[in-house]
């Protein structure tokens, strides 16, 4: 089986799986081996059903030596997946993975491996484990969206593995968190809760129903989080970090009540925490699959915000008031949108000073440029958004 996890991104393939790989005795003339004979932590492999030598590594291959084309039955006991390329050095198109499986093996009877690549996420055997993402500067720095100052919009995305990566909008990425963010089944950012002037991350703990607060460092990175919610944030469906809209200059949270579909207000406090809540929306708002704290879309000044409505794939803004609530809706996006996942708001990076949105197909992350009316111009893209499977953006 020959393919790439880029045929895979737009017609789902049978998975198979890979892990990276480390040689132990090269050199060494190999003894006979049963199946029973590879050690957990590694993957095995041989020539034919277990018969003859075997072949073990549990660290990433770019030759394989006198091994080059003969694996045939491979045996991953490691906790990653096994890519195996055609070529030497990893190289695409032309390979095949191989899941973590400790208890079975599967026998390829056309195989032809040439090199072998261990990774947390399928992607990573042809690509990078973040997506593409290049932005064009502010004219200004406003913080919203921008992480470390430098007048480009940021992304952050958590892979399949539970892994965090800052976007810094140069083409680039880095880890900024090396696993266990799968905990979370919430993570929003835009909004400087701490009072340090650098845009936060707010997450939601899936087990305990905690919210945490996670400071910007000022350069793209996170600090010691703090609690900021003691549980029964479970009982809360959408949450989005919006800015300010109570009116007292600091940054205040959403969040969607799942029982009554109410919209609650949650102001941010002198210290970072969360002040007491208000009811800004009576109901209807679990008609809404995604909110997004999109910044000031209509140029008054005020955050406003943005939601996909369920049922009709419709997008709508809706303005903050300056009586500290939500004004009358306005339809921004005529339909289709619930194709679109994810929707980010990470102000401006378009370089015209207006907040823009931008949303993947699943293959590319399309640029919908803000006007100054609060509406919506496609124009831009970024490739590379496809392979994301069970990853968040925000």
């Amino acid at each position: 089986m020959r393919n790439t996890l880029l045929r895979r991104a737009a017609a789902l393939a049978t998975t198979l799986g890979l892990t990276t790989l480390g040689l132990l005795g090269a050199g060494a003339a190999p003894a006979q081996a049963a199946r029973s004979d590879c050690p957990s932590g590694y993957l095995c492999a041989w020539q034919n059903d277990y018969d003859g030598p075997m072949f073990k590594t549990n660290t990433s291959m770019a030759t394989l030596g006198t091994w080059d084309g003969k694996l045939q039955t491979i045996f991953n006991r490691t906790s990653m997946i096994a890519c195996l390329y055609e070529q030497p050095n990893h190289e695409t198109p032309g390979y095949t993975w191989v899941e973590p499986d400790p208890d079975y093996a599967t026998h390829y009877g056309d195989l032809s491996t040439s090199s072998i690549k261990f990774v947390r996420t399928l992607r990573e055997c042809e690509a990078e484990a973040y997506p593409g993402w290049s932005a064009t500067p502010s004219p200004k720095v406003n913080g919203f969206g921008d992480m470390n100052a430098d007048r480009r919009a940021d992304i952050v995305v958590r892979d399949e593995a539970g892994r965090l990566w800052f976007l810094p909008g140069d083409g680039t990425g880095r880890l900024i968190g090396s696993g266990g963010w799968n905990a979370f089944d919430a993570l929003v950012r835009h909004g400087d809760f701490s009072r340090d002037g650098r845009e936060d991350v707010i997450t939601r703990e899936k087990a305990t129903g905690k919210l945490w607060l996670y400071p910007g460092t000022g350069s793209g990175g996170l600090g010691a989080r703090k609690l900021i919610g003691t549980g029964g944030w479970n009982s809360m469906g959408r949450i989005a970090a919006f800015g300010d809209l109570s009116g007292d200059g600091r940054s205040d949270l959403l969040a969607v009540e799942k029982s009554t579909g109410k919209l609650w207000l949650y102001p941010g406090t002198t210290s970072g925490g969360l002040g007491a809540r208000k009811l800004i929306g009576t109901g209807g708002w679990n008609g809404m699959n995604a909110l997004i704290g999109a910044g000031d879309m209509n140029s008054d000044g005020r955050a406003d915000l943005v939601a996909r409505e369920r049922a009709t794939g419709k997008l709508w803004l809706y303005p903050g008031t300056t009586t500290r609530t939500l004004g009358a809706r306005k339809l921004i996006g005529t339909g289709g949108w619930n194709s679109m996942q994810p929707i980010l708001a990470v102000g401006d990076s378009s370089g015209d000073g207006l907040p823009d949105l931008e949303a993947s197909d699943g293959m590319v992350l399309w640029q919908y440029q803000g006007l100054a009316t609060g509406g919506l111009r496609k124009a831009d893209y970024n490739g590379g958004w496809w392979g994301l499977e069970g990853a968040t953006a925000f």
